[in-house]
């Protein structure tokens, strides 16, 4: 099972025996909420690349104000727990500015990578990976069309 890392000293010295064990580091950040099939998909994809991938998260409050004040669905407590079960997950660290800056740029991973619906131009902490990889999504599958489904599928009832 992968490690929640939860302080920055703890995570400085993950990453620095990461390094001295000449492991080749893959970073990636997302929301994770709801975890679905292209959640796993995208991550074992990403593993992939390297031999550790570590995974920001966004925090609660961060979500609440990319996506609004109904997200997330699942608490970060959650979302964490299901992504260290994933075997591919090494490291899952929390973070709660809008973007994974600072983040990124404490980890310089040999990979950064992100789905390839972001260009190249736009990936947040490029300039700080060795490399930037972009995954195809294959699967028809996102966790606001999740939503979307159970509101046309269950909002009736609920009204009723």
């Amino acid at each position: 099972m992968g490690k929640f890392i939860k302080e920055i000293k703890e995570f400085e010295e993950f990453l620095k025996e990461q390094r001295e064990n000449r492991k080749k580091v893959v970073f990636t950040n997302g929301c994770f909420d709801i975890i679905h099939a292209g959640h796993v998909d995208y991550l074992e994809k990403a593993k992939s690349f390297g031999d550790i991938l570590i995974i920001g998260v966004n925090s609660d409050s961060s979500i609440k104000r990319i996506k609004g004040e109904n997200r997330p669905i699942v608490s970060q407590k959650f979302r964490i727990r299901a992504l260290l079960g994933l075997k591919v997950v090494d490291a899952v660290v929390l973070f709660d500015e809008d973007t994974p800056l600072n983040l990124i740029r404490l980890v310089k991973p040999d990979v950064l990578v992100k789905g390839a619906d972001w260009p190249v131009e736009k990936i947040i902490g490029r300039e700080y990976a060795d490399k930037v990889e972009r995954i195809d999504f294959v699967y028809e599958i996102s966790t606001s069309k999740i939503i979307e489904r159970i509101v046309e599928t269950y909002c009736g009832d609920i009204k009723s």
